[in-house]
């Protein structure tokens, strides 16, 4: 090789720590967009509850759902999302008592999950005792916790295994009066959007005499008004109808109530946000569930969407005699 030669391959070549640089900035790029962290839904709670239905709604969705993951392993499903540069940006992993013997793995992978600051969330799925004992024996199949007792022995059991886990939720769903439309409707009206917004709430109106919602934050109790129903020209029709509502708010108070507890629900919503939950469902009863509370869920839900809270109304007794 000539004298020539060897100087022009020695000016073309990279020089020292420019070439390093040059090399390292490449592989920067590449693992920055191949390790982009996923987003991830933890599905969970009673059996019978509608788990199944709630993993189908975000497969349909275009989530990745895996079902009956141990616990220990989701911080590597997660990792190996990150790895697939950008194909699997939501994992959606379903937990229950099936996988019991890894479950006290879970509270050492929701750990993990934070230091590694992932994006997770908790979906909680329950129903009272007498709806999912009538859904076990409808499918005749035993309650996985059940063993040699009954199906109301494998509920109590799993009701106390999965208490804390229900505390940490950033959503809880009661499916007990939902079908499984009712209870798709509710997951897409959370996870549909393309966009987060900051809170979502679901204002649900009830009658006390059915009961409490079991997953409600707040409760709000329309009991002091009158009662249309014993106005025999409004008995017949819901708080959805105009003559029962203008009814309702005419009576002393009602717009003043509705006013505050508005204001009230301005406070609340901003210290939700600092704490970073995303969920809130807002319980309003009354008797029997037919008018009074539907027509104030009606009025509150207006109100809060104006302050750019996104809602959505459910009439858990409306339609009940």
């Amino acid at each position: 090789m000539s004298d020539n030669e060897r100087q022009d391959r020695q000016e073309d070549a990279p020089q020292g720590a420019d070439a390093t640089q040059g090399t390292q900035e490449d592989t920067t790029t590449e693992t920055a967009t191949d390790t982009a962290i996923p987003e991830l839904v933890i599905i969970s709670g009673m059996s019978g509850a509608g788990r199944s239905t709630a993993a189908k709604c975000l497969e349909d969705l275009g989530w990745f759902v895996v079902d009956n993951l141990p616990p220990a392993l989701i911080p590597t499903m997660v990792e190996l999302g990150a790895r697939s540069q950008g194909n699997v940006a939501r994992i959606a992993v379903v937990v229950d008592v099936r996988g019991r013997r890894f479950f006290d793995n879970l509270r050492e992978s929701l750990a993990d999950l934070e230091s590694k600051h992932v994006t997770r969330r908790i979906v909680f799925l329950e129903s009272s005792d007498e709806v999912l004992v009538r859904r076990f024996e409808s499918v005749r199949r035993p309650h996985p916790l059940q063993g040699d007792g009954r199906i109301v022995d494998g509920i109590d059991a799993e009701r106390e295994l999965l208490r804390e886990l229900r505390g940490d939720a950033d959503l809880v769903i009661d499916t007990s009066s939902l079908n499984v439309h009712e209870l798709r409707a509710k997951m897409d009206a959370q996870f549909a959007g393309e966009e987060e917004p900051e809170l979502r709430a679901t204002v649900m109106s009830f009658g006390f005499k059915y009961g409490l919602p079991v997953d409600a934050d707040l409760v709000v109790d329309m009991r002091f008004l009158p009662n249309p129903h014993w106005v025999p020209e409004l008995r017949p029709y819901t708080g959805l109808n105009e003559e029962v509502a203008a009814y309702v708010f005419n009576q002393p108070g009602a717009k003043e109530f509705l006013d505050r507890y508005a204001e009230l629900l301005q406070l609340i919503a901003a210290g939700y946000r600092r704490e970073g939950k995303r969920y809130v469902t807002i319980a309003v009863g009354c008797t029997g569930g037919k008018h009074r509370s539907v027509a104030t869920s009606e009025k509150l839900a207006a109100r809060l969407a104006s302050q750019g809270v996104e809602t959505v109304v459910v009439h858990r007794d409306m339609g009940r005699e």
